[in-house]
């Protein structure tokens, strides 16, 4: 009788040995996983073996070319409003993205004489359904956070958060749940 009693007990011992050995296994690879931040001189290195690359050589050369310099002023131009997340009038002068893009859904405008991309990223249904309801040559005010560029594109990426006409709101992008 004490046989049967001491194999259940000490295969149960066994077993949480085990799962508990297991756990801390788990435990040790996620401490190891986890990286601090890059200080600035190894970012700096970091950067450097990117730019001794085949894509960080045309992008230099995108960057230092005359194309790379208009996009770079188109940025700057609008980076106030950007940062402050101020109304910008823009004029739209195209319902469709240059051949090739993958910006997802967009429009080209016109904001103080240059051209931008204005993206509102991967369509989604009924999200941009009014959005559709704009034609070329309409004013509309915009406001975004974030303003990219990418040497594919002859134009600064701009993030569509906020778009009015005739001082309706048709399109605000909804925030991330979440996160940032």
């Amino acid at each position: 009788m004490k046989k049967v009693i001491y194999v259940p007990i000490l295969l149960l011992v066994v077993v949480s040995g085990l799962v508990f050995a297991n756990r801390e296994i788990k435990n040790e690879t996620s401490k190891k996983s986890t990286s601090k931040p890059l200080s600035a001189a190894e970012r700096k290195a970091v950067m450097k073996r990117w730019e001794a690359t085949p894509d960080g050589i045309k992008y230099k050369k995108w960057e230092a070319s005359a194309e790379g310099k208009k996009v770079f002023a188109g940025e700057a131009k609008i980076r106030k409003n950007i940062r402050d997340f101020t109304n910008m009038e823009a004029v739209v002068t195209s319902l469709s993205l240059p051949p090739g893009s993958r910006l997802g859904f967009g429009v080209m405008v016109r904001i103080d004489g240059d051209d931008y991309i204005l993206s509102f990223g991967a369509k989604k249904p009924n999200e941009f359904q009014q959005l559709h309801s704009l034609k070329v040559n309409d004013t509309i005010i915009i406001r975004s956070h974030f303003v990219s560029h990418a040497p594919k594109y002859s134009y600064p990426i701009v993030s569509g958060d906020y778009v009015e006409r005739d001082r309706k709101l048709i399109y605000k992008r909804i925030p991330h749940k979440g996160g940032c």
